[in-house]
């Protein structure tokens, strides 16, 4: 077999009690946890385990912590990595695609209508596409509420926090949160140096170095050579992939976290107006899977080609690939990153300077163009109290909250 599809069978086996299968029964439960696993990432990461380590006993339960803790430490979607390393540690490569396939493309067809629906009925002054809006405004807050508690629980993390929305609303646009990100680390790794490593490794050696090293430097040629690359050659569907790959590439903290630098790609240079953002990600939170599938909406409404099914599938293909070759090339360095305390001292940084980013954006785009009356508010506040104290299901509050944007529309 060949360095980077092999999975041995003395590794599935320290992974789970089930012999290795195949792509096709990867993409099949996959998918049924694409059409099923509404909630955010928290959420799919408790689907996940009762789907492959409860009920399939595909990975054992230290093999999926130890891979949920490699996730968090990477940039990207947590959920949609943790898919692809079990897709990977199933069925090699090919299952990490039939993973992401299954698991990303509902939520993605489902955002791809939507956009299209919006486009040919001109819906755009609608009440309940108002509501979709205050719907954001409401599950934004209650991720900078939540991700503030666990993220920058203490006075130093929290000044952070601060500061980076400051810096970031003072300074608008994509080089400046990516600025805020890495000097968070740096800060973090001095603020933070007493923090310890975690040398645990139950995880088995499922991808050969040289795959995975191949895989890093794919993504860093990409990373680095795709904005030089724009410069040189005038290509739309190339600037479109780069917008996205960058943004796929520097977001920690899944997909909440990806409104500021998405925002900062799309609706600068005119390719989606403000309302047309903030009116998809309301509805991207009514869908199952991923958020980072409101890629596919954004490429699907772009001003500019290409857009509709072809600007859809390059968005959501770009905004995702740095998840599946991060993952391909951190499994097997697993063990040796974790035992690093001045990488988590790092992290602990990043992770607060998350959080300032998503408070900006919840006052620009989010706030400032939902919320323009007291009803307004009044409506993102009730759909607030029902995320933050009822529990109840993100899709369910931006019903509701689409219903009352209807019923103020004709009031």
């Amino acid at each position: 077999m060949s360095d980077g599809t092999a999975v041995t069978a003395q590794a599935t086996g320290n992974a789970g009690d089930s012999p290795r299968g195949s792509a096709l029964e990867v993409l099949g439960v996959a998918t049924r946890l694409g059409l099923t696993s509404f909630g955010g990432p928290v959420a799919h990461l408790g689907y996940f385990r009762d789907e492959y380590v409860r009920r399939r006993r595909w990975i054992t339960e230290d093999a999926y912590a130890d891979i949920v803790a490699l996730c968090q430490l990477l940039p990207g979607p947590t959920s949609s990595q943790v898919g692809v390393a079990i897709g990977i540690l199933r069925a090699g490569l090919p299952g990490a695609i039939a993973a992401w396939l299954g698991f990303t493309l509902p939520s993605a067809i489902l955002l791809v209508a939507f956009a299209v629906g919006l486009q040919r009925l001109g819906v755009t002054d609608a009440g309940w596409l108002h509501g979709l809006k205050i719907a954001a405004v409401a599950v934004v807050a209650n991720a900078v509420w939540g991700m503030a508690r666990s993220l920058a629980p203490d006075r130093e993390r929290a000044t952070i926090a601060i500061v980076s929305a400051i810096v970031v609303l003072a300074w608008s646009g994509a080089p400046g949160q990516v600025l805020v990100i890495v000097l968070a680390g740096l800060i973090g790794s001095r603020l933070f140096s007493g923090a310890s490593g975690d040398a645990r490794g139950s995880l088995p050696p499922v991808i050969g170095r040289r795959t995975a090293i191949a895989a890093m430097i794919l993504f860093f040629a990409l990373l680095g050579g795709l904005p030089i690359l724009r410069q040189v050659v005038t290509n739309p569907a190339l600037v479109l992939f780069d917008s996205f790959f960058r943004v796929g590439s520097l977001v920690f903290g899944g997909g909440h976290v990806a409104l500021p630098l998405l925002q900062a790609e799309v609706v600068p240079p005119g390719w989606v107006t403000n309302e047309e953002f903030v009116a998809g990600y309301g509805a991207a939170q009514a869908v199952p899977g991923p958020l980072f599938t409101f890629a596919a909406y954004l490429g699907a409404v772009r001003h500019e080609s290409p857009n509709g099914i072809a600007g859809a599938a390059l968005a959501l293909v770009a905004i995702f690939l740095p998840t599946v070759l991060m993952v391909v090339g951190a499994l097997p360095f697993l063990r040796a990153l974790r035992a690093r305390a001045g990488f988590q001292a790092a992290l602990r940084g990043i992770n607060a300077a998350v959080v300032g980013l998503l408070l900006a954006a919840l006052y620009h785009p989010v706030w400032t163009s939902a919320i323009r009356t007291p009803a307004d508010f009044a409506l993102a506040l009730a759909a607030f109290a029902l995320l933050a104290l009822w529990n109840a299901p993100a899709w369910l509050v931006v019903v509701i909250a689409a219903l009352g944007g209807a019923v103020l529309g004709v009031l």
